[in-house]
């Protein structure tokens, strides 16, 4: 299943992101789709983002319960 999204690039960078993703035999949402992969996986690796993550779900998840309460 595919979600579609839109995009706000300046005019600079939607010119660059098309010429990377032709020189790369892409289509502009393939190399999308790779440098959020890429991203993603960067976060998944930094110490520091899984502490702020797993923060941010103690804080949500007392939210949930006070509102199931």
């Amino acid at each position: 299943m595919y979600k579609t999204m839109t995009l706000r690039l300046t005019d600079e960078q939607a010119a660059t992101l098309d010429l990377v993703a032709r020189a790369d035999d892409q289509t502009v949402t393939e190399a999308v789709r790779t440098a959020i992969d890429a991203h993603i996986a960067e976060r998944r690796r930094d110490k520091e983002f899984k502490e702020r993550l797993r923060r941010r779900h103690d804080e949500e998840r007392a939210l949930y319960k006070r509102l199931a309460g």
